[in-house]
């Protein structure tokens, strides 16, 4: 690699790329703030980070209804800026108009083994979960689609929470097997692990919108507050003075994510019966609104600008296609295609 210099000639520390990409589901919710936007944002301070919107990977269960993934990504890209995600410092792209990532996809597809697929936990899971329909060549082939969205950046560093893991070693197999086929083309991307916790929803599961149980970035304070009412607390402490446990509270994780200066005097409080679930619910859903409320007003002055969308799409997509089309010319000559 080429070291770098200023303008005075004293090297410029390299500045590792960062490849990262989020599947478009529409408006986004408060799980995917804590769980990956604020760690985009600070990591386009640190490195040169590319952010692909995955729309090609929302087919796999959207496949009789791609109408509606144009509109998922528009909503889901507002989200970004209006979180603060500057398409300045980091490149912002929509992984179908990179033609070059389906072709390199079907090269990568035709050397992982299909055993390596079979084993990915998430396949046999979702399609259990989700129905049979989705038992597709796509949906069971993603992680080779997955691999290539960062090996066609030369992605070398990817943010993943500690259940993602496998994912990406099952990308560095991947990888692996490519380069001792034909040398040293494509860069085997080391994991960043992520220390945020598991953002309960409503009803205590996970944060997810196939669950109907996550706040939205874009709802209002009255949507929010009803929606903080319903949510499960403590099943031990049914009378307000009965002691509470906190810990496994999800009204108190939100307090310690959105109210951190006075969550040790909360949980104090819960644990000795002095203060009730109503109004720890009051509590907390007045300081997410409190922490929401700029976001939502950049999101709607964002959404009256009907192009702004598709411009910082087009301006990203093209940086981004530059580095996938290098990539690919490299692994066509070293294939001697």
């Amino acid at each position: 690699m080429v070291a770098l210099a200023d303008a005075a000639g004293k090297p410029v520390p390299h500045r590792r790329r960062i490849m990262a990409g989020m599947r478009p589901t529409g408006k986004l919710h408060v799980g995917h703030l804590l769980g990956a936007l604020r760690t985009f944002i600070a990591l386009s301070e640190e490195g040169e980070c590319f952010y692909e919107v995955a729309d090609l990977h929302a087919l796999t269960t959207k496949f009789d209804r791609g109408a509606e993934i144009a509109a998922d990504v528009r909503e889901m890209v507002l989200d970004w800026l209006a979180a603060g995600l500057d398409p300045q410092r980091c490149t912002i792209y929509l992984q179908s108009r990179i033609p070059e990532i389906s072709e390199l996809a079907i090269i990568l597809s035709m050397l992982t083994p299909l055993s390596w697929l079979e084993r990915v936990p998430t396949y046999k899971e979702q399609i259990e979960i989700l129905g049979p329909h989705l038992a597709t060549h796509g949906f069971l082939g993603y992680p080779v689609l997955q691999t290539v969205d960062i090996a066609i950046m030369r992605g070398e560093r990817v943010p993943v929470g500690q259940d993602q893991l496998p994912h990406l070693e099952l990308s560095r197999e991947i990888i692996r097997r490519f380069n001792h086929f034909y040398g040293p083309v494509l860069v085997e991307p080391e994991p960043m692990l992520s220390q945020t916790p598991l953002v309960p929803g409503t009803d205590g599961r996970k944060m997810s919108k196939s669950y109907d149980n996550s706040i939205l970035l874009a709802e209002s304070e009255e949507e929010t507050r009803a929606k903080v009412t319903t949510m499960f607390t403590d099943p031990a402490k049914i009378h307000k003075t009965d002691p509470g446990h906190p810990e496994t509270c999800p009204v108190f994780f939100f307090q310690r994510a959105f109210n951190p200066s006075a969550a040790d005097e909360i949980a104090q409080r819960c644990r000795t019966g002095r203060l009730g679930c109503v109004e720890d619910k009051a509590d907390m859903a007045r300081h997410l609104n409190a922490a929401l409320a700029p976001l939502r007003e950049r999101r709607a002055a964002l959404a009256a600008q009907p192009r702004l969308v598709e411009e910082v799409l087009a301006e990203g997509t093209r940086r981004a296609r530059t580095v996938a089309a290098q990539t690919l010319a490299d692994v066509r000559a070293a294939m001697g295609m």
